[in-house]
């Protein structure tokens, strides 16, 4: 039987990890204790150090399990981060910014929010050297996702967050300012500087593909330099609302964006207007067509980018398809009978299989044109890498002829620090890519996939000036005293966005990947393997653009002060203790749902993916010894029985009974049970309360007192979607399935959190993602975003109330009979005894707030997903 995506991780993470210690799979396995198994990242490690004491070479673990995500995790991240909002439809246009309207509104309630974490988060933190976290692997301080940058010959550095807006810098990066706090969406999805020195700011980030509920258009800044966005600078109507945006080009008097919704261009010269839909492969799926119901419609319109021709404007070659394959994948120019399929671009392919995610790059004498292409086919077929290759048009044009100049096998041996089978270079095409070149040279090109790479021959050799990670290389050591062994910096994994420019008469190239933005000299120096030894990373704090996932808060029994705890898309576990003047990182790869004992802060459970549960008890704090002894570990892997069968979601819920810090409840497709609290040592400790259905997998979990509530969905995607609830007792008595009728009191939407009233648990509140069937194409989207109920979930009812129509992610209930809502556009209140909603406090950037938890200090604590973790004091919200 084929392994499932989590079996395939840890298979590839065996094999590549026995390859780099020069073993055979049956030593690795007679090493483990002859297992056939597979096993992740401490396995892996421990296996690391047992050879590493037997005087082997060093550890090269070229894996991603338990490090930065890999390609499955991320398409699996993404799909579901959609799901929530989308299904069981599509969103139509105008969605957010009707929701953006309606919250500006309300009135705001007394207080404003305190931002906890801008200041630097070092992910080589050598306090946090547990066999668990990454730190040594290089990346240094890093941030949030940064997927658009723009760069002037002033100093000048912009750099749009995945979640966070667009940030400004005057010194080459660093000391970062927002410039986009007011506009509704702050997801990027490309930036631009126009040859007026104008900055463009497409939103919706385009990494997420299918996740294009986050984009309100495009926006532009006349003065950068000194100026600020807001609402009114936006291109044209509301036609790019709800999209994603690939890419912004220029051509002549024209601005073309390739979207997830086909290729559509506008006047530069005057930005009022319509913009006008230039291409869509498949126009019936788009909102308001005839098959704008069907499952598939928010795959069938994807494009890429867009390439111009240099010497004549109106030659436009547009790159279209899903990553996944589609039969209109493709190539198009414009011809005699509209927008037609190319054929014959010389070695650049245009078989429907094999053109998938594209990228373009020309020089800036118009002499190359420049192209990364994934190929969905080999997608599907390699194990190793979906790249089809980078090529060049050495005509300039971009019909052609193409020639590859690279593909994976030969990026691999350039200095890669991906070499084992199973994950090579451009494993993550569809979701890593850049290309630029350098101004000066056409020859000169930086190329990201999930390293950076550099050639400067058009691609006859190339380097790997920016890793992986250092791990594996002869460079690397542990040692606590330095920041990565005797390697040099390298910048954090998964590149999307890049840009040149220069301070004082100096050339740079900066970076933006998974970790923020990195710069270096344009032609910058290297060791002998080819990887830079000038690395800068810019992520000084300022930027704070870090995507929480949850939060947990308790006292730190040194200080008597608060440790804030957190987890993070690819960075990890963060942990704040009182006095720190930098946040460390104590668990590697994505950090999912966290739990935290109130009374002692370094007693926390921190989430991998899938349910993949972590404990410690003293903040991971390590020596460096990455020790095996139990009676010396500092982390302990618990997992619930669901993250081996892969039964849980990407990020799966995980709580602690509200009355007992020591009961846990996790869910997957298994409500599963922990009365050990953090003494808990093994995952063979939970015990199964129910089984929930085959198919169906938690989406929110709740405990009061032993009386647990379990929310699921299965199928959770548009296709057949469906809901429910699960009630019982923590001793596994009790369970049932509620009835929710199918009338829309509960409407047929993703369920994303539930809140029980201490003082009776049969009331209990209900927050519902995705947004109304006004907007929702799509059976049962019904109405509303909050529900509550006082019979144990016999009976609901819909208390939203002036609510905003927004996707609704977390609620608390506060012991003064406040609710508190975390929304996609911020935090929300209903003061007790009100039936009206205002906006919490002031000064809370409009990003998507995933999770909501009180702290043992009295006040509220909200995981934003792309500005950070931020605070407010629960008694100005009544």
């Amino acid at each position: 039987m084929a392994a499932n995506g989590w079996q395939r991780r840890r298979i590839w993470a065996v094999l590549a990890t026995t390859a780099a210690l020069g073993l055979t799979v049956t030593q690795a396995q007679a090493a483990s204790g002859g297992s056939s198994k597979p096993f992740g990242v401490r396995e892996l490690r421990e296996q690391a150090l047992l050879h590493q004491q037997k005087g082997l070479s060093a550890f090269a673990e070229t894996g991603k399990d338990g490090g930065d995500n890999e390609g499955e995790e991320i398409a699996e991240q993404a799909d579901q981060y959609a799901e929530a909002r989308t299904s069981p439809g599509i969103v139509a246009p105008g969605a957010y910014g009707a929701a953006y309207d309606a919250l500006s509104t309300l009135p705001h309630t007394t207080g404003s929010w305190s931002e906890l974490t801008k200041l630097p988060y070092d992910s080589d933190d050598p306090r946090y050297r547990d066999v668990n976290s990454n730190s040594s692997g290089g990346a240094g301080k890093v941030t949030g996702r940064v997927t658009g940058l723009a760069a002037d010959n002033h100093g000048y550095v912009y750099a749009g967050s995945a979640n966070g807006g667009v940030f400004r810098s005057s010194t080459g990066g660093g000391h970062w300012t927002n410039i986009s706090d007011r506009l509704p969406a702050l997801s990027t999805g490309d930036l631009q500087l126009d040859g007026r020195g104008r900055l463009w700011y497409a939103t919706g980030e385009a990494n997420t593909s299918a996740t294009s509920f986050l984009g309100t258009g495009v926006y532009v800044l006349d003065n950068p330099r000194y100026g600020s966005f807001s609402k009114r600078d936006r291109v044209g109507g509301d036609e790019l609302e709800s999209t994603s945006i690939n890419a912004l080009r220029f051509g002549g008097d024209k601005v073309w964006a390739a979207t997830t919704r086909g290729v559509w261009s506008h006047s530069t010269r005057t930005l009022t207007g319509a913009w006008k839909l230039e291409f869509a492969p498949n126009p019936d799926y788009l909102p308001g067509g005839s098959k704008a119901s069907d499952p598939s419609a928010a795959y069938k319109n994807i494009t890429s980018d867009v390439a111009i021709d240099p010497k004549d404007p109106s030659k436009v070659v547009l790159a279209a398809g899903w990553r996944g394959g589609d039969t209109y994948n493709g190539f198009y120019a414009e011809g005699k009978n509209g927008w037609e399929r190319l054929n014959g671009l010389g070695e650049l392919p245009t078989k429907s299989d094999d053109v998938g995610n594209v990228t373009f790059a020309r020089s800036a004498d118009g002499s190359r044109y420049y192209a990364i292409d994934q190929s969905p086919a080999q997608t599907a077929s390699n194990p190793d890498s979906g790249l089809d290759g980078i090529f060049v048009s050495k005509s300039g044009s971009p019909t052609g002829p193409w020639t590859k100049i690279a593909d994976y096998k030969q990026l691999r041996d350039s200095g890669s620090a991906l070499t084992g089978s199973g994950y090579q270079p451009g494993i993550q095409s569809w979701y890593d890519q850049f290309l630029t070149v350098d101004p000066k040279n056409p020859d000169h090109v930086y190329a990201g996939l999930e390293e950076v790479f550099e050639t400067k021959d058009g691609g006859k050799n190339w380097t790997v000036p920016g890793p992986y990670w250092n791990f594996g290389f002869p460079c690397w050591s542990i040692d606590p005293t330095k920041q990565t062994g005797d390697c040099n910096q390298t910048v954090h994994a998964d590149q999307h966005s890049v840009a040149t420019g220069s301070n004082g008469g100096q050339p740079y190239v900066v970076v933006g990947d998974d970790g923020g933005a990195f710069r270096r000299p344009l032609n910058g120096s290297a060791d002998a393997s080819g990887h830079a030894t000038d690395w800068t990373s810019l992520n000084d704090g300022t930027m704070d653009a870090l995507q929480y996932y949850s939060v947990g808060v308790g006292i730190d029994q040194a200080s008597r002060g608060l440790s804030v705890s957190g987890g993070l898309q690819d960075n990890g576990q963060s942990i704040l203790r009182p006095g720190d003047r930098v946040m460390g990182s104590n668990f590697g790869g994505d950090g999912g749902d966290t739990i935290v004992d109130p009374a002692n802060g370094c007693n926390i459970a921190a989430e991998y993916v899938y349910l993949a549960v972590s404990v410690t008890q003293n903040c991971a704090v390590n020596d460096g010894s990455w020790t095996t002894d139990p009676s010396k570990a500092t982390t302990y892997s618990v997992a619930p029985p669901d993250n081996a069968t892969n039964e849980a979601r990407f990020i799966a819920p995980l709580n602690a009974d509200i009355k007992d810090a020591n009961t846990w409840v996790a869910g997957g497709r298994h409500v599963w049970i922990n009365t050990k609290g953090w003494a808990i040592r093994s995952g063979s400790e939970w015990s199964g309360a129910y089984d929930l259905g085959a198919g169906h997998t938690a989406t929110a979990v709740a405990s009061s007192g032993g009386k647990v509530y379990a929310a699921w969905c299965g199928p959770c995607n548009n296709q057949g979607f469906t809901r429910g609830i699960a009630v019982g007792n923590a001793d596994g008595t009790g369970w049932h399935q509620l009835n929710l009728p199918a009338d829309g009191t509960v409407p047929n939407r993703y369920l994303s959190g539930l809140a029980i009233d201490p003082a009776d648990s049969n009331h209990v509140l209900l927050a519902v993602n995705g947004f109304s069937r006004k907007w929702t194409e799509g059976p049962g989207a019904g109405v509303g975003h909050l529900f509550e109920t006082r019979d144990g979930g016999a009976t609901w009812k819909d208390v939203s109330g002036n609510l905003p129509d927004v996707p609704a992610n977390s609620v608390v209930l506060l012991k003064n009979g406040t609710v508190a809502l975390g929304t996609d556009l911020g935090v929300l209140v209903r003061p007790a005894g009100s039936s009206t909603w205002k906006v919490a406090g002031e000064n809370l950037p409009t990003t998507a707030v995933l999770q909501l938890r009180t702290g043992p200090d009295g006040r509220l604590y909200a995981a934003t997903h792309g500005r950070g973790i931020w605070a407010i004091d629960v008694r100005s919200l009544c």
